[in-house]
Parts: C-alpha cells; structure tokens; sequence
C-alpha cells in the first residue's frame, strides 16, 4: 500500500466523523478522503470546507462528498454514524437498538459497492457494533476492527504523566476489556520509563499522593463522561485515536494498540469483540498479542467477555 491511490472513507460527518476526516487530512495519510452522510449538504460542506484547508498543508489529498459506491476501491471504511446518546445518559448501551438499525443500513450499503478493505467501527456501543458490522459484511475477522479502549488506555497514560510530570509517552498501560463500565487496566504489565509502576508509584510517594489504581482506573473511565456532560460530545480524542490506527493500517506500521477485534482462543477466550493488544498492519488486526495477566485481570477479562457475548443473542441479523 502507498499514499498513491490511498483512500479513505468516513460514514457520519457529525463532530466525530468530521473531525477524523480534518485529523487525517492534517496529517497527510492518504491520497484521497470521501464524506458520507445521510445528510448530504453537511456532508458536501464539510467536504468542502476541509478542501479549501489543502491550500494551507504540505500535500494535495482530494477531499469531497460521495456516496456507497466510493467504498468500492477504498482501503478503509470508517464508520462514525450512531444513534445520539441522550446528554443525561451514563451508559453506551442504552444506544444499541437505535445503533443496530443504523449499522444494519451502512454495513449493507457498503458491502454491495464490492468493498474489501479493512473496516474501522467508531459507533457506540462500540464493542457490540463491531461484532455485529463483522457479521453483516462478512468480512473476515481481521478486517473488521473496533476503536475500542485505545482512547482509555491514552487517557490513563495522561493521566500518570500528569502525576509524575512526564511525556505521556513515557508511560506504558493498556487498558482493556469493554469500552465501558467493566474496562480495566492490565497494572501487571504498566510502565513509565520501562519502571514497574507499582515501584514508581511507592517509590515516589510525594507525587503520588492519594491516587491509586482504583483511582485512576476510575477516573480514566469517567473522562469521557466528563467531556460529554459539559459540551455534549467528545470528538478530539477519539479522532486522534482513529487516525493512529489508520495510519499503522495505510503505513503497515505493525504498531499495537488496544483495540477491538474478534478474539478466539487468546487469554481462553472465544468468538467475542473486544479490547486486546493487537498489532495492526496493512491486512487489518494482524496478531493478537497475548500479555500476563494477574488473576483478578483474567478474571475481569472474562467478565466483559460474558457481558459482551450476552449481547448477542440480541442482535437481529
């Protein structure tokens, strides 16, 4: 794959499908980026708007409005467009059936262009979403990835370097699981600076102060509630998070991120979505990368898997 006929699709131009669209645009990822909205006009202005922000950039990417049949010949499909969660709401899930409809249509729409490439699911809930996009396009597994705790495991990096005043890229910490209320984060294999950070956390008892890993873990999860409740999306983050997986994708990278994928037989799992460290390259999720866990780790695992496979018998295909 090269930026030469690289394309890149979004579906949904609301403020996270056009703030992804603006992010890869700005970093220059592919050749060629098309907008798909129900709304068209929205789609055509955000098109067009982004098109007039090339002249200011270091490279000529076509940027513009199409529709289903743009997915023919693209490398990635991302899929942004979800039910609106209520503001007062505190739980993804009360978004599946609305979000079910909605994925139904634009998975159906996508896959009769002839599409192969690799999908990309941002739509909350996102976990069930991917799931089930997987099984309506009958694409395989590794080519179906979920945005899933990427973003979390970000927002926790951030939040250790702000404790110890530190690059965030100093920290090392996956959070994983469900993008949801049973996501939790893998301590045993966490580090700043290649530092344990059960050592860096005693061992720096001043600035750690009274965080804790319960602390963090919970503050990690209520950010992105923290966000939306104050300005009624959250679009910067996530949109960063879609554009490195992009980017490893376009650039057969082989970087790891957690990510959602179908995991089938790593950590004693079976046929469930969800968040793992997984390497991603030009084929989509190419390996799943299988890290210690401590007992109470595995066993939180297990428990977004049954939550997340409980789901499934829902799903109408």
């Amino acid at each position: 794959m090269s930026f030469k006929n690289s394309k890149v699709v979004i579906v949904g131009t609301g403020n996270v499908g056009s703030t992804t669209a603006y992010s890869i645009l700005n970093q220059g990822l592919c050749e060629e980026i098309v907008l798909i909205d129900v709304n068209k006009d929205k789609a055509y202005a955000e098109a067009l708007d982004m098109a007039h922000s090339v002249y200011f950039m270091n490279r000529n990417i076509n940027v513009h409005a199409g529709d289903y049949n743009d997915c023919a010949d693209a490398d990635v499909v991302i899929i942004t467009a979800s039910a609106p969660m209520p503001k007062d709401s505190t739980s993804r899930l009360e978004m599946l059936a609305p979000s079910m409809r909605i994925m139904k249509s634009i998975v159906s729409s996508i896959m009769a262009s002839g599409f192969n490439g690799i999908l990309l699911v941002i739509s909350n809930p996102v976990d069930i979403m991917t799931y089930y996009a997987w099984k309506i396009s009958g694409l395989p597994a590794k080519q179906v990835i979920g945005s899933g705790t990427n973003l979390d495991s970000a927002r926790l990096c951030c939040e250790l370097a702000k404790l110890y005043d530190l690059d965030a890229k100093s920290v090392s910490a996956f959070v994983c699981g469900e993008h949801g209320d049973s996501e939790f984060v893998v301590w045993n294999s966490a580090t700043i600076g290649g530092k344990k950070i059960d050592d860096v956390m005693s061992d720096n008892a001043p600035r750690t102060g009274s965080a804790t890993k319960q602390s963090l873990l919970k503050m990690t999860a209520q950010s992105g509630w923290e966000i939306f409740s104050r300005k009624g999306n959250t679009c910067y983050g996530i949109a960063a998070s879609a554009t490195s997986i992009v980017k490893s994708i376009l650039f057969n990278e082989n970087q790891i991120y957690p990510v959602t994928v179908y995991v089938d037989g790593a950590y004693d799992l079976k046929g469930v979505f969800l968040s793992v460290p997984t390497i991603i390259d030009k084929t989509g999720a190419k390996e799943v990368v299988e890290i210690k866990l401590q007992p109470d780790e595995e066993a939180a695992l297990q428990k977004s898997a049954s939550l997340l496979k409980s789901f499934y018998e829902e799903l109408e295909m």
